[in-house]
């Protein structure tokens, strides 16, 4: 008896050594933003020891998890936010789990580790603080001597220099990915990888335009819900979304581009869900809390943002259809209206964008050019670039230097646009307009570019 009581011991210290042993899994990582922090949240399965250091140039936070797997779900490592202008996260060879927090400006790092509780499990919270202000005690340790290898998003997030106005950013979303294909072409052309590409070189165009930065929702061949994809531009801060499609039809004949905007319908059903959760903290209309507000005042708090969402989208649209009709066919030369859950962010201005008809030979021929897809990506870029120069947001960049560009004197003509209108807004004469553009008349057209003269000319 003795013996079996003997046996049941060191199988159970067995048993228990093996749980001990077991990898701390990390199912899920979130960001959230405060006015006085940063805070990245890890989901663990387990309570884990972790090491916490900071490298400079750049700046950047290192969270080691001894023997820690990264087993994270669809929606994957969520963009930045906040003081966090990037995420990486990579599964070491040692067996270690490390997270990297690409510093948008400098901050000091607290960790701590949460109980279970509220409905969650362990977790492991890194809070940021603004240098200046960063509680004393943080958790922090010196550097290795050699920095392991981590994955490098291809279009990484550019800082803004400090002291100097915000860059604009731009959230780029490929359509589709990992089990979701999208359309098809007859030659085998998938969707999914097409506008993959096509919104790679379009981030690189925006990375490369002064003032503006791109942030891409995926950058692999992986699914994303629409409601992730939203959240991931709002995490990011975006100034604007953009949606990369592929269209198809059964009509193989059928071709052209198309850019479409979110409906009023769409818009009235966004509103009425986000209404329905008006109590969660984390639903903001343009920085407003809904919980605290009565069901019309929240209403027309919803409605005032989504109509000044539309309004905005429609000018990108049309600015964008100018430059896509220089470079490819354009199906219809008006922004369409449709009820896209992946467009129904309030207070982001979003487009979704159909480049071509893949089912159609030759549009399907042209998508696989590497030089259509460049030329197609700088058009997107002509046409984002000249909506944001038009109407630059207060406090970037793109404001500074519209003041003194060329392009802030030069006007695309949008929908309802008048001669007369657009004489006003610039404070210039309708005569002077029409000489200097050429113009026999007061007639104007949607996507025309008129040079507005400088005050001299008037």
């Amino acid at each position: 008896m003795s013996g079996l009581r003997c046996w049941a011991a060191l199988l159970g210290l067995l048993l228990f050594t093996q749980l001990a042993a077991a990898p701390v899994s990390v199912s899920d990582v979130r960001i959230a933003t405060s006015s006085d922090r940063t805070r990245v949240v890890l989901e663990l399965d387990q309570p884990a020891p972790h090491k916490l250091f900071t490298l400079s140039n750049p700046g950047r936070v290192v969270v080691d998890i001894n023997s820690g797997r990264f087993s994270l779900g669809a929606a994957g490592i969520p963009g930045g936010a906040g003081a966090v202008a990037n995420i990486r996260a990579a599964n070491r060879e040692d067996g270690s789990a490390r997270l990297v927090l690409d510093l948008s400006r400098a901050a000091q790092p607290k960790s701590f580790l949460l109980e279970p509780g509220g409905g969650l499990g362990h977790r492991l919270v890194i809070d940021l603080h603004p240098a200046s202000s960063a509680s004393a005690g943080a958790t922090t340790s010196s550097p290795p001597a050699r920095a392991a290898t981590v994955p490098v998003a291809p279009a990484p997030l550019r800082k803004t220099p400090a002291g100097s106005d915000r860059d604009i950013v731009v959230a780029i979303d490929p359509g589709h990915g990992g089990k979701d294909p999208g359309a098809r072409g007859s030659g085998g052309l998938l969707e999914k990888d097409v506008v993959l590409q096509i919104s790679r070189r379009l981030a690189q165009l925006i990375n490369d335009e002064p003032g503006m930065r791109a942030y891409l929702t995926r950058n692999d061949d992986r699914f994303l819900s629409l409601a992730q994809r939203r959240q991931l531009a709002q995490n990011a801060n975006a100034d604007l979304f953009v949606s990369v499609h592929a269209d198809a039809f059964s009509d193989r004949r059928v071709r052209g581009a198309t850019v479409y905007i979110l409906s009023e319908k769409g818009a009235s059903d966004e509103a009425a869900a986000l209404l329905a959760k008006r109590e969660n903290d984390a639903d903001l209309i343009g920085g407003v809390q809904l919980a605290d507000k009565d069901e019309m005042v929240a209403r027309v708090l919803v409605d005032l943002s989504q109509t000044a969402s539309i309004s905005s989208s429609v000018e990108v649209g049309d600015h964008l259809i100018a430059e896509i009709g220089r470079v490819t066919k354009v199906r219809k030369m008006r922004v369409q209206q449709a009820g896209f859950r992946v467009l129904k962010s309030p207070s982001i201005p979003s487009v979704l964008i159909e480049t071509a008809y893949i089912s159609n030979p030759q549009d399907e021929s042209n998508l696989k050019s590497v030089q259509h897809q460049q030329r197609l990506a700088q058009a997107l870029h002509r046409g984002i670039r000249s909506y944001f120069y038009t109407n630059p947001p207060t406090g970037t960049r793109i404001a500074s230097l519209s003041r003194n560009s060329q392009l802030a004197r030069e006007h695309v003509i949008q929908r309802g646009d008048t001669l007369s209108g657009i004489a006003q807004r610039y404070q210039v004469t309708v005569s002077s307009l029409r000489t200097a553009n050429s113009l026999a008349d007061s007639r104007i057209r949607v996507g025309q570019v008129l040079r507005i003269p400088s005050p001299i000319e008037t």
